[in-house]
């Protein structure tokens, strides 16, 4: 009578990606180094944002990545799934890091710099975060971390007066929104170059945002 095995749970999957590892490395005379146990997901996550950074989210590839990690090709899945799990992980991290900057803003004009320095300081994350079509639609994660950098941005609206705004607060989000990530988005693909110089671009979005907005 044959004896089923029992199912991995993800401690014991994640001993066996080591062992693999090891074994990977043993035989190729020590080139590849196994993770350290539990640092796999960050492992990956940190790999693929350097990919994104440097290339581009269409360069993206879990193989890759494995070999990046030290890991056997089949390891990312284990954490991801796939690639698109992988991208809308990245996106998730990315809301809610935004969602803290955001959150920490003394006003709307400083919650506009503090966004155009975090697409600054994660342009990884920044080109994930704002591509669909290349995120697993429904995701929890990803839906909760929208939702608090939605909900920071509205907090920053707030500080303004309703005389100033001058339109319903929710367009007035908008506005504040498509200021701050278009100059974001010029910023990084170097379109603002000439504009902006030599200055500091925080300096220059504060600008931009006074001559439009007025908080109390």
């Amino acid at each position: 009578m044959s004896t089923a095995k029992p199912a991995k749970t993800d401690e014991t999957a994640e001993t066996d990606e080591t062992a693999e590892t090891a074994e990977s490395a043993k035989a190729s005379g020590g080139s590849r180094r196994p993770y350290h146990h539990g640092d796999l997901r960050r492992a990956i996550l940190t790999a693929a944002l350097d990919v994104i950074a440097t290339d581009g989210p269409a360069a993206l590839s879990l193989r890759d990545l494995a070999r990046r990690a030290g890991v056997s090709h089949a390891a990312p899945a284990h954490h991801f799934k796939d690639r698109t799990g992988l991208l809308t992980a990245i996106a998730a991290e990315g809301f809610g890091l935004l969602a803290g900057a955001i959150g920490e803003a003394a006003d709307l004009k400083d919650a506009g710099v503090r966004y155009v320095r975090f697409a600054r300081e994660h342009p990884a994350h920044f080109q994930v975060m704002f591509a669909p079509e290349l995120l697993r639609d429904g995701d929890l994660e990803l839906a909760t971390a929208r939702a608090l950098a939605t909900d920071a941005l509205r907090e920053a609206v707030s500080s303004v007066r309703p005389a100033t705004l001058g339109i319903d607060p929710r367009l007035a989000g908008v506005a504040a929104w498509s200021l701050a990530h278009g100059f974001a988005t010029l910023l990084l693909g170097h379109n603002l170059d000439g504009p902006v110089g030599d200055k500091d671009p925080e300096a220059v979005f504060r600008t931009l945002a006074t001559a439009l907005f007025r908080s109390d």
